[in-house]
């Protein structure tokens, strides 16, 4: 059977729009008509990992889906423990000198950069990257023209990155809270957040997925179980299988879900959740089968978004590899095997494949994100 993975909605659209539109106004600044590119790599300090996010380019985009450790980048991570920024007016000597991204933009025909951590009140969150075609065009006058569209970049990105934040934060405080003990750790969530990031991620090019996308799939995916708060304990956390009618509560986790982020957005002044629908979809979805048997909405192939369908193999597969109070920890062999078996009826096959396809990745997320006495 053919992937269901389908075209993208509206979700793509969003803060990198909004650079692209600032890049043009930018350009009609007769001095700052040869900035080329502009991009933005947020920073996720639980992995020590810089990530591609947005950018505004000139042609195609030299760096797109592109993870790095910032430990493998000494003069970047100087630049986040400083604060400083930095002016590169040769690429092509850094790119002689063997520097990897530099040796991409030269590729590209960029020939000179200009770096801004984006930092507020000691929370370092990425890096502003600007970019030209003209060697030794970031000068002092350009760089004094650019301040403050930089700060307004840098602004706009944090606000964007809190306002997820603050969601995150409020469900973390509805999940402590409630009288309804989650078996759901921090460190099941870390995972499955990063397994769906990794599908995502891996699927980007083939089926034309934005930086962007991938992002707030992986910030919105440990939030897909949020109306399991409104389960009794006694069905939630039996240790053995449910009945009917028991299994027939545990589903209304979903349409529970779907109602707390509706009332938070409302409630909490969150109504600029940036992709709201994309936390929605997987919120609502993530339980939908291809063949139409998941619940609670009985979706079947393409019409269950893509979003949910990543967010259901990640979820899957951590769960079968947890230990949970009615089971065990299956092997991570056995768990791909039925995600294997049951892909092209259940599971998106695309999304599987990325799964079987990298183990080691997996094994690193697992040591990383293992679970600890204070989950």
């Amino acid at each position: 059977m053919e992937s269901a993975l389908g075209a993208l909605p509206s979700m793509q659209r969003g803060l990198a729009e909004r650079l692209i539109c600032l890049h043009d106004e930018i350009k009609g600044d007769a001095s700052l008509a040869s900035l080329s590119r502009i991009a933005v790599a947020l920073y996720d300090g639980s992995s020590d990992q810089l990530k591609t996010f947005i950018h505004s380019s000139d042609g195609e985009s030299p760096l797109e889906h592109v993870i790095a450790r910032l430990s493998d980048m000494p003069t970047l991570q100087q630049l986040a423990w400083t604060g400083a920024r930095r002016t590169i007016n040769d690429l092509d000597a850094a790119a002689q000198a063997g520097q990897e991204h530099a040796v991409r933009l030269v590729a590209s025909g960029y020939r000179s950069s200009y770096t801004v951590p984006i930092t507020s009140k000691g929370t370092f969150y990425g890096f502003l990257f600007f970019n030209s075609f003209m060697p030794n065009f970031f000068v002092a006058p350009v760089l004094a023209r650019l301040r403050p569209y930089a700060d307004l970049i840098a602004l706009a990105v944090m606000r964007e990155l809190d306002t997820v934040r603050m969601m995150q934060a409020a469900v973390k405080v509805i999940r402590s809270v409630s009288s309804a003990r989650d078996e759901e750790t921090g460190a099941h969530l870390a995972r499955m957040a990063r397994y769906a990031r990794m599908i995502a991620s891996k699927l980007a090019d083939r089926q034309g997925f934005s930086d962007e996308f991938v992002e707030f799939v992986f910030q919105f995916a440990p939030l897909h179980d949020v109306g399991k708060v409104s389960v009794p304990d006694a069905i939630l956390l039996k240790p053995g299988r449910l009945m009917p009618e028991e299994f027939e509560v545990m589903k209304t986790h979903v349409e529970k879900g779907v109602q707390i982020i509706d009332l938070m957005v409302q409630d909490f002044g969150l109504k600029s959740l940036p992709h709201f629908d994309l936390l929605r979809n997987i919120v609502a979805y993530h339980h939908e089968a291809l063949d139409g048997s998941g619940y609670p909405y009985g979706l079947a192939g393409s019409d269950i978004p893509v979003e949910a369908r990543i967010a259901a193999v990640a979820d899957v597969f951590d769960a079968l590899t947890s230990v949970r109070p009615y089971k065990t920890a299956w092997s991570n062999q056995d768990a791909l095997e039925l995600l294997q078996r049951e892909a092209g009826t259940k599971f998106d096959p695309d999304c599987v494949a990325v799964m079987v396809e990298n183990p080691d990745l997996i094994a690193d997320i697992q040591a990383r994100f293992a679970e600890t006495i204070f989950d």
